[in-house]
């Protein structure tokens, strides 16, 4: 035809390219949703649990719906009981921990640095690692009593054994020319465990803090299982005492809310202690 323009191969192929790249849906990976990503199997779940749960699948007495767990909450804050029940667990987590990570951290360097520490001191500890978290109940009820003491011991025994390892795994696991270079600077005893060993198993130590907090909110139901007027643990026991599911799934997620609280603290101290110590 006149006036058109011939078509050429060479013109042809990038008008092709250019039409297989033309713009069209594009869904973002999950891993690029940010939090959003993490609230997506729990929202799911709490959708399908609350038909099922509405349409008499799910017996009422056994797993009730979600919402009757929510006024559950509701109901023990407006009461004020539920300020009193998350202070007093809260407490007990936080003393318990404090106390194993010092211990832990004290004797995992000590083990970690000695070879004749290590000899001595370890086998012990492996041996103490493997005794069930029930077994040290009466023990300590005979020896501390049912007051905080002996709940607060029992937290720190379980918050001890993840950050005692790691910690010595952790400085086992140092390159011994890291080590030469720092008697190089003149470090010995305190000045190199400061200088030289805690910066460089920090990355395993946090590692065993998050396992330690994870079992001390774990060590805490035992804990306030054993006798305790105020706690989540003891919210736990009431519900079973009265045949309530909602008391104690409400008890339930608020152990889950309140560690993930924590340990989500945890991640974000660790992060700004890492960045503070790179600048």
């Amino acid at each position: 035809m006149a006036g058109s323009q011939p078509t050429t191969i060479e013109g042809a192929v990038p008008q092709a390219a250019r039409s297989a790249r033309a713009p069209g849906p594009r869904f973002r990976p999950v891993s690029e949703w940010g939090p959003a990503a993490g609230l997506l199997l729990p929202t799911l779940a709490l959708i399908l649990w609350e038909v099922l749960a509405r349409t008499g699948f799910l017996p009422p007495n056994w797993l009730p719906a979600p919402t009757v767990i929510a006024d559950a909450i509701r109901d023990l804050a407006s009461s004020g009981e539920l300020w009193g029940h998350l202070t007093a667990t809260l407490a007990r987590v936080l003393a318990g921990f404090v106390l194993g990570v010092a211990a832990a951290t004290v004797l995992g360097v000590l083990t970690g640095a000695s070879a004749s520490l290590r000899a001595l001191l370890d086998p012990t500890l492996q041996a103490l690692r493997n005794i069930p978290s029930m077994a040290w109940i009466p023990l300590f009820l005979l020896w501390l009593g049912i007051q905080e003491a002996s709940k607060v011991t029992l937290i720190a025994v379980g918050a001890f054994f993840p950050v005692y390892l790691n910690l010595v795994q952790g400085i086992l696991d140092i390159d011994p020319k890291l080590v030469e270079v720092g008697h190089v600077y003149g470090y010995r005893g305190l000045a190199l465990v400061r200088r030289v060993l805690l910066p460089a198993t920090m990355p395993a130590y946090l590692v065993g803090l998050r396992g330690g907090l994870g079992l001390a909110w774990m060590f805490v139901v035992a804990a306030e299982i054993m006798g305790a007027s105020r706690g989540l643990g003891y919210v736990m026991i009431d519900g079973q005492a009265s045949s309530r599911a909602d008391l104690i799934l409400a008890s339930l997620v608020l152990f889950a809310l309140l560690g993930k609280a924590t340990d989500s603290l945890l991640v974000l101290g660790g992060r700004r202690f890492r960045r503070g110590r790179a600048t």
